[in-house]
């Protein structure tokens, strides 16, 4: 199944999905959901999501989840963005079964890339996007990213951020050039240094984590974690927290504090996972 969503309107959009148990090696829910803020006339956030339907692509696939986030000050931001997750989820759908994730989503970002830039170039015009985006199988959650989207994980109360932000402060920061405080007043905080559409070769950040029942991940752009402190995901975000509800907790709180941004977040439950090693490439059982 292959689903995807932005919002075209000032109310908020929302869909949460229980996935079925079947006896696969995973199971889980999530939920979704987009905003256009308190200032913005348009949403240039998209996300989406693959989800396997039988038992055999849960095992040779996964599920797959995206998060995109136009650039403001290009022109069609939002059509970068939605060009970029339909050409992830059409890529992760047509994978050969059992391909490593870590591989696929570099060469699936890259594609996207390419299909931004030649877009931009047909049009006339530029236009960049960030891009989060997650595959789930087994055990392992696989993230790669470009730009200030975000992924975090929540566990056991505490949220921990998954993804570094590919700012201009952040790697001055980084390379110890400004400080911490100076990095979070600085005007210049949402300047990107890296992009989907921006350059012709694009360096995607790849990470692999195992994950445990109970897990929550989110997935989120600047519009969100601007506002909303890990702690205020992690409160809100409990392990029995009803993920739709959660999901429109969280942009009601950006809304509330800023609101200047669009808001999209994707949230993911871990409900049941299968414990795996890798010999040779391929997955055995563990006890």
């Amino acid at each position: 199944m292959l689903w995807s969503q932005n919002a075209r309107s000032g109310a908020a959009t929302a869909a949460a999905r229980a996935v079925t148990p079947i006896p696969a090696s995973m199971e889980l829910e999530f939920a979704q959901i987009s905003d256009l803020g308190l200032v913005r006339t348009g949403n240039e956030d998209y996300f989406g999501s693959s989800v396997p339907d039988t038992p055999e692509r849960v095992r040779s696939h996964g599920w797959f989840f995206a998060v995109a986030d136009g650039v403001g000050g290009h022109d069609r931001g939002e059509v970068a963005s939605r060009l970029t997750v339909e050409t992830l989820l059409e890529g992760f759908r047509g994978a050969i079964a059992g391909e490593s994730h870590s591989s696929l989503l570099n060469k699936l970002v890259v594609a996207a890339n390419t299909q931004v830039i030649d877009a931009a170039h047909r049009a006339r015009t530029n236009m960049a996007t960030t891009i989060v985006a997650c595959a789930l199988r087994y055990d392992r959650a696989t993230l790669a990213h470009v730009g200030d989207s975000r992924a975090y994980l929540i566990r056991r109360g505490q949220a921990t951020q998954l993804t570094r932000d590919h700012t201009v402060v952040n790697d001055q920061f980084r390379l110890g050039v400004i400080s911490a405080s100076e990095m979070a007043s600085s005007e210049s905080r949402h300047v990107l240094s890296r992009s989907i559409g921006s350059e012709l070769m694009v360096k995607v950040d790849i990470g692999e984590h195992q994950v445990f029942a109970g897990d929550i991940l989110l997935l989120c752009s600047d519009g969100l974690h601007g506002s909303v402190t890990g702690a205020d995901m992690a409160r809100i975000l409990s392990s029995d927290a009803d993920l739709n509800a959660a999901a429109k907790q969280l942009v009601n709180l950006a809304n509330v504090r800023d609101g200047n941004d669009n808001i999209t977040a994707l949230i993911i439950r871990i409900r049941n996972v299968e414990r795996v090693g890798m010999y040779r490439g391929r997955p055995y059982r563990l006890p």
